[in-house]
C-alpha cells in the first residue's frame, strides 16, 4: 500500500510488531535498502548502507542508541542519522516514518 503526497512515497513495511525492541530489521522501500530500528515505542528508519564504506546497518550492532557499521565500527545515532564515530563522517540519510491503520510506512 502505498500514497502519494507531494513528491513524498509512503511504503507499507510490515505492522509494529515486526521490529521488536532495540533490534533492527532490514526492508525495502520504494527499491531502497532501509533499516528500522524500535527503541521503546518509537520506530526510526534510516538507509541501510553505512555512509563509509559498502555496508548494511542492519547488520551492524546496537548500543545506546546507536548502530555500529559492521565493517569499520563507524557509529551512527539512530535518531538523527549523525555520523558520530570515526571512521564515519558523513551522516546516514533518515527516512519519514509513522504508523498508519496499524502498519509501519517509511517515506522515501
Amino acid at each position: 500500500m502505498s500514497t502519494t503526497t507531494e513528491a513524498t512515497q509512503w511504503h507499507d513495511v510490515g505492522e509494529p510488531d515486526d521490529f521488536p525492541d532495540g533490534a533492527v530489521w532490514p526492508v525495502i522501500a520504494g527499491g531502497l535498502p532501509v533499516a528500522v530500528f524500535r527503541q521503546g515505542e518509537s520506530l526510526h528508519a534510516l538507509h541501510d548502507l553505512c555512509t563509509h564504506g559498502n555496508a548494511r546497518l542492519s547488520e551492524g550492532w546496537i548500543e545506546n542508541g546507536k548502530v555500529e557499521c559492521p565493517l569499520h565500527q563507524g557509529l551512527f545515532d539512530i535518531c538523527t542519522g549523525a555520523a558520530c564515530g570515526e571512521p564515519a563522517t558523513e551522516d546516514v540519510r533518515v527516512f519519514p516514518i509513522q504508523i498508519r491503520d496499524g502498519r509501519v510506512e517509511v517515506a522515501v
